[in-house]
């Protein structure tokens, strides 16, 4: 069995959880990478003209990738992971979820956040992609055990 773990990052934790993880599971790595890049400014959540603040309030908002051509067919198990951003997932996993075929692989939700859960992001998630199998999730803020994710 092969293992993945793509992750989302705007300012670095996300990615350095992403890889423990990866050095855990001896997963290969591949970073989810928006077309153009976030800036300080697009991330301020406390304005609400920000980029991060637009998108997130529209959910049908869906931030182009700087890569839509990838081959994920050798992998039986992809972890996904990404920072929490109101309360759930940034759309741009929904932009990965809808551009690649993920079908028929055990997929695991781990996130990061200053102070929100990951319930909601897994349940959104199943909701929006009842056909792929999401297993569960974990909030990743600690040290990385692969065995409680």
């Amino acid at each position: 069995m092969k293992t993945l773990v793509a992750f989302f990052s705007a300012s670095g934790t996300t990615k350095r959880k992403a890889a423990e993880l990866a050095k855990e599971a001896h997963a290969d790595l591949y970073e989810i990478r928006p077309a153009v890049p976030y800036t300080k400014a697009d991330l301020n959540w406390m304005n609400k003209e920000s980029r991060s603040s637009v998108e997130m309030s529209n959910r049908s908002s869906r931030p182009e990738l700087a890569e839509t051509e990838h081959d994920f067919s050798e992998y039986d198990e992809i972890f996904i992971g990404f920072p929490i951003w109101w309360y759930t997932a940034p759309t741009i996993i929904n932009t990965f979820l809808e551009t690649f075929d993920l079908k028929g692989k055990k997929i695991m939700l781990f996130a990061t956040s200053g102070g929100s859960d990951i319930g909601t992001a897994v349940e959104d998630m199943r909701k929006l992609y009842p056909e792929l199998n999401i297993a569960g999730g974990k909030l990743v803020n600690g040290k990385i055990k692969l065995k409680s994710i």
